[in-house]
């Protein structure tokens, strides 16, 4: 039976990976723009109010010409935060706040020299803090580094330009300095709280992307998603299973393929039926042959799904061949290969087109187990490692000996079907 699978439609470009920062922080920030302008005008009535409450005597005219432009900003960034390009309006965002946080801390260096209060310090000192944690909620932590450096570099410049010009009249640099440390200290905290954030965030919303393309493929209960690491293809132990309906080739030259292709629907129907409820899932179905894999549980336990599914699919046949015999039509016969080991399972997406596949010697593997039970005529055809995972619960099966050219295929039994009326051997073709 051949192995190419179908491929599922194409897709115009890829997906943006989960963990890509620009793709994480802008789907974050996506319908935020409105909150945080608010929480800015916030910040800049707090601003007002400690200006109020020292009688304006600390702010020239400029400071309230700054606080006027950066709301002015920030209503601008609210607006067309929609309609532009968001990396770049963060950009601007970001040294729009910078420059905010550090003319607020120079602007009360400069002009409390002598009347440096408490309240006034701490005034100064809110907005970079503020923006700070404002910085680091939007995952960006190349921004969050950028505003640190600047207004730490202004913040510093102006120290040290005091304590090199006592002429310049700057205030007493230990309170200052304590300050600057402090702003120092938190904006290492935020970006590598952001760090932390932005990768748990990326990394929940990989499993949840990959769960959803796993949903297609495997059925409700069995989770091949790893959460310590990519999951594209992940090694697992599975319990393979190939069925093929006997004589195909023939019934179709005697009865047509239209008509054979309702009979095909109806045996694809019933496999998948039997693999479910035996918990297993179907990988694909190739011409007249399916192929099933059974990956949840202990390899003895996947080994034991896969044969009562063998045995639920040969009890279906013979219901569907006594409907058969009573409607004048062929009865159909399967072939059954089963064996078992490690693979790589897991969704192939290149960007262009997905599929669920499974690879592995052990497919390659269950190809020649196959193709062996067809030459031998077998129903079913259980590998030598079946066998010892089925352990004492392994049916009775007869040994088949290798023939010349059969040196690479696994060790065969091949095993009778439960008794019942064994469906009559499909017709030859005349």
């Amino acid at each position: 039976m051949s192995r190419r699978p179908p491929s599922t439609p194409d897709r115009k470009a890829a997906p943006r990976p989960a963990g890509d920062e620009p793709g994480l922080a802008a789907g974050l920030a996506a319908g935020t723009a409105t909150r945080v302008l608010a929480m800015r005008l916030v910040m800049l009535g707090v601003l007002g109010i400690s200006a109020h409450l020292s009688d304006g005597a600390l702010h020239a005219g400029s400071h309230w010409f700054i606080l006027g432009g950066y709301a002015a900003s920030s209503l601008w960034l609210a607006v067309t935060a929609r309609r532009r390009d968001s990396e770049r309006l963060a950009w601007i965002t970001t040294l729009l706040d910078a420059a905010l946080a550090a003319y607020i801390v120079l602007e009360y260096m400069m002009a409390a020299a002598e009347g440096a209060d408490e309240p006034g310090t701490l005034a100064s000192r809110l907005p970079a803090f503020l923006l700070l944690l404002e910085s680091g909620l939007t995952l960006r932590p190349r921004h969050t580094a950028v505003f640190v450096a600047l207004v730490a570099g202004v913040w510093s410049g102006a120290l040290g330009l005091g304590l090199l010009d006592p002429r310049l009249g700057l205030p007493p640099a230990g309170p200052h300095v304590f300050g600057l440390l402090s702003f120092l200290v938190a904006g290492a905290f935020v970006i590598e709280g952001s760090l932390r954030l932005r990768r748990g965030v990326a990394t929940m919303l990989r499993l949840e992307l990959e769960r959803a393309t796993l949903a297609r493929f495997v059925p409700a209960g069995i989770d091949l998603v790893r959460r310590d690491g990519p999951t594209a293809l992940q090694p697992r132990h599975a319990c393979l299973l190939a069925l093929d309906i006997r004589g195909f080739s023939a019934l179709t030259r005697l009865w047509g393929e239209a008509r054979v292709l309702d009979w095909l629907l109806a045996v694809r129907a019933l496999a998948h039926a039997a693999v479910t409820d035996r918990g297993g899932l179907v990988d694909k179905y190739v011409g007249d042959g399916v192929l099933a894999q059974f990956v949840d549980g202990a390899p003895a336990a996947q080994a034991a799904a896969a044969l009562a599914c063998v045995r639920e699919i040969e009890a279906r046949m013979c219901a569907m061949n006594e409907t058969r015999r009573r409607q004048g039509l062929p009865p159909l016969a399967l072939t059954a290969s089963l064996h078992a080991g490690e693979v790589l399972v897991g969704v192939l997406d290149d960007g262009l087109r997905a599929e669920f596949t499974v690879l592995g010697p052990a497919m390659n593997a269950l190809a020649r187990v196959e193709a062996r039970a067809k030459r031998e005529n077998l129903s079913l055809a259980v590998s030598k490692r079946v066998m010892r995972l089925l352990g004492p619960a392994a049916p009775p099966g007869r040994r088949l000996p290798r023939r010349p050219g059969e040196e690479d295929c696994p060790d065969l039994f091949g095993l009778d079907p439960v008794p019942f009326r064994e469906a009559s051997p499909v017709p030859a073709a005349s």
